[in-house]
């Protein structure tokens, strides 16, 4: 297939090249949409925004969507490889817009995160995407798009298991009940895997500071809210937000210079409250993170706390971007009051 350049572009958004740098124009944040709720037999589409899928990857992902009661429609260079990157920028955008404007698919599922999203960002249409709302969902680098079409064009977007993870029955019930709209209201439990399973928490959950709020949720990957600042696609205010953050592999030092980051470039002392994900961290005892948060967040006055299952780990709940959500950190519960889906 031919990319057709004068497509691409024109979904760009760009001023004009200062310097030989593109700079796209801010968007403004729309009023909110909700995507149609899946029903069994639904068409999802299975992009690669990021990074590349090994063999047999896309068949494992393919697998997961059928699992679902989903007809998967693979992307044409979903299963691409350039470098690190699933392909080249045009290539993965064409099917990100592709997905989007067809009108046979009624979800679109990323296959892996990695690395890429963000040079994706200045090339969306998401004129098109408001015009043709869908369910997207993905986490870690796909933090970047999801974050990004949820601002810049009111979408409800979805942080939860790629197509290529390892969907146990936890992540799946979950998954649905939240993408079909089952119940009108959700509560994250936390799951109770078998003592000897990998998916274990790596540590208890944590109240760093104890109360109750409620407020709109926004989050995702912090690395990637990180990567972020300074952009047209940056988090925005967060005043009255419930906060969601997770990140994997990132010591404990790193995991400071990130959050002192969001500190200094966001309000984040507004915000309504913080969730943190389970900060799997390669080795480094989850202790010294937990320590780093009391340490940096412990003193904005509003509820936080550590350990919930959402992140990188097999025992993952899907979180709704966008939605209102209550908070009660006595209770160890998180519980959304709406439905995401329509």
């Amino acid at each position: 297939m031919k990319i057709d350049r004068r497509q691409v572009l024109g979904g760009l958004g760009v001023l004009p090249l200062v310097g030989g740098l593109a700079f796209a124009r801010p968007h403004r944040r729309r009023e909110l949409i909700k995507p149609k709720a899946l029903k069994p037999g639904n068409t999802v589409a299975i992009i690669s925004p990021a990074g590349p899928l090994d063999p047999g990857e896309l068949d494992r992902a393919v697998a997961n969507i059928e699992s679902l009661g989903f007809r998967a429609k693979v992307s044409k260079y979903a299963g691409g490889k350039n470098g690190f990157l699933a392909g080249t920028d045009a290539e993965r955008y064409a099917d990100l817009r592709s997905a989007f404007a067809d009108s046979s698919v009624d979800a679109v599922w990323c296959s892996r995160g990695g690395y890429g999203v963000t040079r994706l960002l200045p090339m969306i249409d998401f004129d098109l995407i408001r015009r043709n709302p869908k369910i997207v969902i993905g986490y870690s680098d796909i933090t970047a798009l999801l974050l990004s079409i949820y601002q810049h064009s009111g979408l409800v977007t979805f942080h939860g298991p790629v197509a290529t993870s390892t969907f146990t029955d936890y992540s799946k019930s979950n998954a649905l009940d939240v993408l079909m709209g089952k119940e009108p209201d959700h509560s994250i439990t936390f799951p109770q895997p078998p003592a000897t399973s990998d998916a274990k928490p790596t540590a208890p959950p944590v109240v760093i500071t104890s109360r109750k709020c409620s407020g709109q949720t926004i989050g995702g990957n912090l690395s990637l809210i990180g990567a972020m600042a300074g952009t047209p696609y940056a988090i925005g205010s967060l005043k009255n937000k419930v906060l969601f953050l997770e990140d994997v592999n990132e010591p404990p030092y790193k995991v400071d210079r990130l959050l002192t980051q969001l500190l200094q470039s966001t309000d984040v002392r507004t915000a309504a409250g913080i969730v943190l994900g389970q900060f799997t961290t390669g080795g480094n005892p989850a202790a010294e993170t937990i320590d780093v948060v009391k340490d940096r967040l412990g003193s904005l006055e509003i509820p936080v706390v550590y350990g919930f299952p959402f992140g990188h780990i097999r025992e993952q709940f899907t979180i709704p971007m966008g939605i209102r959500a209550e908070l009660d950190t006595d209770k160890m519960s998180l519980r959304f009051t709406e439905k995401a889906v329509q």
